[in-house]
């Protein structure tokens, strides 16, 4: 086994990202707290990737939601219900299941990252020009780090 490249973080980084992670939370409690009575935090979660990819196979959102497959297809099964995904048989294979978001989904989607977003815009308004940098910056680095998908990507598929 060949040693790592990276060296480990100093501490205070790994403080500095947990109290910055806290702030984040903060922000996306207050944009889901006015649609938590209809969708739990993991069910925005499997929103939130479909809104990012578009309609996947039952087995491709699962694999992207790190969930095991058929322990997923239950979850799968309760936002069905509650109107939030749809199932459709695939047009190539017809033993493949497509999951994709309901208008309801969409709805709920959206509205959570709009909160999310003008929140985000006043915190980011209250910075100096410097600061918004260092932040898009640091942020850029940190999802790429974490296998998120830069925004430039998903706004070319519209979203």
């Amino acid at each position: 086994m060949q040693p790592s490249t990276r060296s480990q973080p100093p501490n205070d980084a790994v403080v500095e990202t947990l109290t910055a992670s806290r702030a984040l939370l903060g922000v996306i409690a207050r944009s889901l707290a006015t649609v938590m009575d209809t969708v739990t935090l993991p069910q925005f979660r499997v929103l939130v990737v479909l809104s990012d990819f578009g309609p996947l196979r039952m087995g491709e959102l699962s694999e992207k939601l790190g969930a095991n497959q058929s322990s997923f297809s239950r979850f799968a099964d309760r936002m069905v219900t509650a109107g939030l995904i749809a199932r459709q048989v695939g047009i190539a294979n017809r033993r493949e299941v497509i999951i994709t978001l309901t208008g309801l989904g969409r709805d709920i989607h959206d509205t959570v990252t709009e909160a999310r977003r003008a929140e985000i815009a006043t915190l980011l308004g209250s910075l100096s020009p410097a600061e918004r940098q260092a932040v898009k910056t640091g942020f850029e680095v940190f999802a790429g780090a974490a296998g998120e998908p830069p925004a430039a990507d998903l706004m070319i598929v519209g979203l």
